[in-house]
């Protein structure tokens, strides 16, 4: 509402009333000006971005974005879809700073899961290598990442892990050899993953970029659930540091609360990056994360860190425990279930399975062995 239209409001209702509507939207304006000035995630969370919002935006954005085949261009008659798109990519990559990787370079939010969208790199990625046809991949149990590979077009070489105490981590010696009797040549990336189930870990990415760097073998990180794990992203900043890595996945869902669907595409690289981008699911992102703030969604971050203790394998409550299966004598005494709520953490009815700090408690429940 512009100033003329506020004068015409004063004809309806009291004039002190007016001046503190125009007040607030004064206040609102500055929240906006200082967000498109700097394209950065606010350090206190906006008031009043809920769902409603998000559910009314259908009816205000009836154009899409990009323009003649590019979808990272502008579109003429979408200014406002163009503007918030680039907006939320320019958040986003901003929080992907904050959680660790420092020297990302540009990032995208696309509309697929992260399993399409692995597949969106690996076919910008045959552009590049078109004669290319495998792809070197440690072994995860995970259908979306086989699919990815398959659905692209390419043949996976599986590497299988190697058990070191209680983990299943990395065989570099085997991904070596495959480098070299496959000849770099015919590969067309490494395909590692940080984020997954116990009790295997996440990949040797230092050195896996290392040899990528060596072998000149584009490197793609599977990091599905990642962004919320400082050791991920740490590794992810670490593998770009030493070595090679052209892009890392993570899934919109599972790392900023909103509804399956999306993923962002991120990487080190610039112009390698604009040539993965597609049409996305920004608005839902860029209100959760203007909603919670810079501050807000550090905390989260800060409260999923006890979640993962050095020497410690967690995995989440199911009638079949991995620790259950490990122990002889199926006692639930036997292994420690914690909440995913701190205080709560002496509140758990082992026999039932349920945690009582609150009377309706809704936490994930973890068995620690």
């Amino acid at each position: 509402m512009n100033s003329e239209n506020f004068s015409i409001s004063e004809k309806i209702v009291s004039a002190s009333n007016i001046r503190q509507g125009s007040q607030a939207h004064r206040s609102h304006e500055q929240l906006i000006r200082k967000l498109l000035d700097q394209g950065k995630c606010p350090e206190e969370g906006w008031n009043e971005m809920a769902s409603s919002l998000v559910a009314r935006r259908h009816y205000r954005l009836i154009h899409g974005i990009g323009r003649s085949g590019d979808i990272a261009a502008i579109q003429p008659k979408a200014a406002g879809s163009s503007l918030l798109s680039k907006l939320t990519n320019s958040v986003v990559l901003d929080m992907l700073k904050l959680s660790g990787v420092q020297s990302v370079a540009s990032c995208f939010v696309v509309p697929m899961a992260t399993g399409m969208s692995l597949t969106l790199c690996f076919l910008t990625l045959r552009h590049k290598r078109p004669k290319w046809r495998y792809i070197i991949w440690p072994r995860i149990d995970q259908k979306s990442c086989f699919k990815a590979m398959i659905t692209a077009g390419f043949e996976p070489v599986v590497v299988e892990n190697i058990l070191e105490g209680d983990e299943l981590r990395t065989d570099l010696e085997v991904v070596d050899r495959k480098m070299q009797e496959l000849g770099a040549e015919n590969i067309l990336c490494v395909h590692s993953t940080t984020s997954c189930f116990a009790p295997r870990v996440p990949d040797r990415l230092e050195k896996l970029a290392t040899m990528c760097a060596k072998y000149d073998i584009p490197h793609v990180v599977n990091n599905a659930y990642g962004v919320q794990s400082s050791k991920c992203m740490h590794l992810i900043q670490q593998g770009a540091r030493v070595g090679r890595i052209d892009a890392f996945v993570q899934s919109l869902d599972k790392n900023f609360m909103v509804p399956v669907g999306g993923a962002i595409i991120a990487g080190f690289n610039e112009s390698f990056i604009q040539e993965i981008t597609s049409a996305s699911p920004f608005l839902d992102v860029l209100i959760t994360l203007l909603t919670l703030g810079a501050s807000g969604y550090r905390k989260l971050l800060s409260e999923r860190k006890p979640g993962f203790e050095l020497g410690t394998v967690v995995t989440p409550l199911a009638p079949r425990c991995i620790a259950l299966d490990r122990c002889a004598s199926r006692e639930y005494s036997k292994h420690a279930i914690y909440c995913t709520i701190p205080r709560h953490s002496k509140a758990i009815d082992v026999e039932n399975q349920t945690c009582k700090g609150d009377e309706n408690c809704s936490c994930l429940l973890y068995w620690k062995f």
